[in-house]
């Protein structure tokens, strides 16, 4: 029996070759067709309009800017003012136990100069709103960032102090 079907092997394998074998008329064509052609011209593209420029600062603003940097500007020049006392105030508690009276007077002067400082990062803080506002209103921000600039070297010297006053206490 095994014989049998041996014998047919051959012809029933040659069923699928021959569904193979048809006509070379059958198969799609590898010409262009007319979808892949290009099509229109290479004409330049038309200049966009050019891009809006932001609104110029208001007469307000730049009061309000004259302001923030005159109050920066008092209160860095009380922290300068106030910075010789409480240099004088850490050398005399330099070595102090912490519950002297020198160790507490340096901590109060030190408290101070904080409470200047204090008053300069307001005046930052108000020209950050300033700022924001002026991206959000598409408004120029040079003035702004200028005068914030000048605030942000003032906040940088005073760190710079207390940080020297608080390493020598």
């Amino acid at each position: 029996m095994m014989s049998v079907h041996l014998r047919f092997a051959p012809v029933l394998l040659t069923v699928p070759l021959a569904a193979c074998a048809t006509g070379a008329d059958n198969y799609p064509s590898l010409a262009i067709r007319d979808a892949e052609r290009i099509g229109g011209s290479l004409a330049a593209p038309q200049p966009e309009a050019p891009p809006a420029q932001p609104a110029p600062p208001g007469a307000d603003l730049l009061a309000r800017l004259g302001q923030l940097r005159s109050e920066a500007g008092s209160a860095h020049q009380a922290f300068l003012a106030a910075v010789p006392g409480t240099r004088q105030a850490v050398r005399a508690a330099r070595g102090a136990a912490v519950e002297s009276d020198r160790y507490a007077s340096a901590q109060v002067a030190l408290a101070d100069l904080d409470s200047h400082r204090s008053r300069v990062a307001i005046a930052l803080g108000d020209l950050d709103l300033l700022f924001a506002d002026a991206v959000l209103a598409f408004e120029l921000q040079e003035a702004i960032a200028d005068t914030r600039e000048d605030v942000t070297d003032m906040i940088a010297q005073e760190d710079a102090v207390l940080e020297e006053l608080r390493s020598a206490l």
